[in-house]
């Protein structure tokens, strides 16, 4: 089983946003038996919160499914549990770093750098943006391109 895991600071707007869209891609390529998904944040302020409104009224509106997901913090123990962990800025990275080094069988990396010549390096954050739609279409880019390379990668089909 391969395990991505998506980073942002709180947990309740981009990486929910990254878990359910990725989800749903792994679904519809019926790959769930393959792929596990999940998503953490670097703050605990949020822990058992649902996703934002925003990203909930996105999620609505693509037909996306988020039942269930609710807020937590990135533990140290996920490095020995997950093998992506993607982050949504380079804020995300240096706090990934903070808590555990990379190490070699992980790959630790930003959604956006699967991205070829990506609009933006780094997901903005819409709990400060307010722009929950930008949010989806970089996510929904990132999340098609990363699920290309796993397949790639792990030979699936």
């Amino acid at each position: 089983m391969i395990k991505v895991l998506f980073v942002c600071l709180g947990n309740i707007c981009r990486s929910p946003m990254a878990e359910a869209l990725f989800r749903d891609m792994v679904r519809k390529e019926n790959l769930s038996d393959k792929i596990e998904v999940d998503s953490g944040g670097l703050g605990d302020w949020h822990i058992g919160n649902p996703p934002h409104k925003g990203t909930r009224e996105v999620l609505d509106r693509e037909k996306i499914s988020y039942d269930g997901m609710v807020a937590r913090k990135v533990k140290e123990k996920d490095w020995d549990e997950f093998d992506y962990i993607i982050a949504m800025d380079e804020q995300n990275i240096e706090g990934l770093k903070a808590l555990r080094e990379n190490h070699k069988d992980i790959v630790v990396a930003k959604l956006m750098s699967y991205v070829n010549q990506p609009k933006e390096q780094n997901v903005p954050d819409p709990y400060f943006t307010g722009d929950f739609d930008y949010t989806y279409q970089l996510v929904s880019e990132g999340c098609m391109q990363l699920l290309e390379s796993i397949k790639k990668e792990h030979s699936l089909t």
